[in-house]
């Protein structure tokens, strides 16, 4: 006798009793572009995250930058492992609210397969490549990187995945910007789309810190003075591990302390947004997505704190010499790549040159470029511009 297998329609119906009723339920998506044969086994949004998982574009995550080239040491965030540590916080955000945990996840393995190399600092020199031909954002890259540019079937272009990821990938796209094709733009988006966004921001904030430390970019005893948010956390860690502040484990420390603030952010997020969504009322996605305000986000109490420590970090991090220097390398290699191209486009991918004819030679190379690694990119400028391109100098 066979064992019970845990099937899609069995994984509906136990959504339709544990899940919330403002949360997005597999079985009232509206679907995909071009219709397939529902999995026996799988949601479709589970069918989304398995397929973001399998992409190409996925997979180059692990070679593009967070915050430091890649070739500037292993310990350093890619955008792969950042996008890991985003699923992670919203799967525990998304479970204790109880919305749906696969569109958290594929949205939140999804949100930055769009990025370029050299992280925002290739963004913006892509911008600037595409000023006159529509500019360059990640957000709106994204889109055309699950839509057009992976190919998976023959049957049809991209990933086909479900309106409701698609449009939560857009969230932060104008209205001037909405594509037509997913009209009318909804005025909030769906909370499992809020709480990636959320999950964003903390889960950087957290590895920035102990990657600006690992980096020497700032002090600990700059943290403590500064942000009240890192000093409560090292106080109740030193609470529970006496001693540990005068360690001569430094690393361990601020793990430590990291986590203390990272666990310290989540469990803020689900009291306060349980809050928000009972103050609010709402009963159905659609009360969410017309709502007057977001409905995920910090207490009035730990709001300031984190504000706080993220103009901390704007200041001593992002704007850190080290990373204005990465940014003008940045901008060199890919504007280098981008006219290197534009002179010679043989020496694109096939499927690139023949993409050329649908959307026009810039924003063809526009999107080789964005796909690329950051040692992809490297090493390309090396080969069809100057050699000295094929690495960040060293200060």
């Amino acid at each position: 006798m066979k064992a019970k297998l845990w099937t899609r329609a069995d994984k509906e119906r136990r959504e339709a009793l544990e899940l919330a009723p403002y949360a997005m339920h597999s079985a009232d998506s509206r679907g995909r572009v071009y219709p397939e044969k529902e999995d026996d086994l799988r949601t479709v949004f589970e069918r989304d995250r398995d397929r973001i998982t399998h992409c190409t574009a996925f997979r180059r995550l692990m070679y593009k930058t967070q915050v430091f080239v890649n070739s500037q040491g292993d310990p350093y965030r890619t955008r792969l492992s950042h996008s890991l540590e985003v699923c992670q916080v919203a799967r525990s955000v998304s479970t204790a609210l109880r919305l749906c945990e696969p569109l958290c996840e594929a949205l939140a393995l999804a949100h930055d397969i769009g990025h370029p190399p050299f992280g925002h600092r290739g963004e913006w020199a892509l911008d600037e490549c595409m000023r006159g031909h529509g500019g360059f954002r990640h957000n709106r890259q994204v889109l055309r990187v699950v839509d057009r540019l992976e190919r998976r079937s023959p049957a049809y272009p991209g990933l086909n995945l479900t309106r409701e990821l698609r449009e939560s990938l857009l969230k932060h796209e104008a209205g001037e910007d909405w594509p037509a094709e997913l009209a009318p733009r909804p005025k909030r988006p769906l909370l499992e789309a809020q709480v990636v966004d959320l999950a964003d921001s903390t889960a950087y904030d957290k590895h920035d810190l102990e990657d600006g430390l690992l980096a020497g970019m700032f002090l600990e005893t700059e943290l403590e003075a500064e942000c009240d948010l890192w000093r409560e956390c090292a106080e109740r860690v030193e609470e529970r591990h006496p001693g540990l502040r005068r360690s001569s484990d430094p690393k361990l420390r601020v793990q430590r302390i990291a986590n203390e603030l990272i666990g310290t952010c989540i469990l803020d997020l689900v009291e306060s947004s349980s809050a928000r969504i009972a103050a609010a009322g709402v009963h159905s996605t659609a009360q969410v997505q017309d709502a007057d305000r977001v409905l995920i986000g910090h207490g009035s109490a730990l709001a300031p704190r984190v504000a706080q420590l993220q103009r901390f970090l704007s200041h001593h991090f992002y704007r850190h010499e080290h990373l204005t220097r990465f940014r003008d390398y940045a901008h060199q290699v890919l504007q280098a790549l981008f006219e290197a191209y534009g002179k010679a486009p043989e020496e694109l991918p096939v499927w690139y040159r023949e993409w050329a004819e649908e959307v026009g030679l810039p924003r063809a190379i526009c999107d080789y470029l964005a796909g690329m690694t950051d040692r992809f990119a490297q090493a390309e400028a090396a080969r069809l511009v100057d050699p000295r391109l094929g690495e960040f100098p060293r200060a």
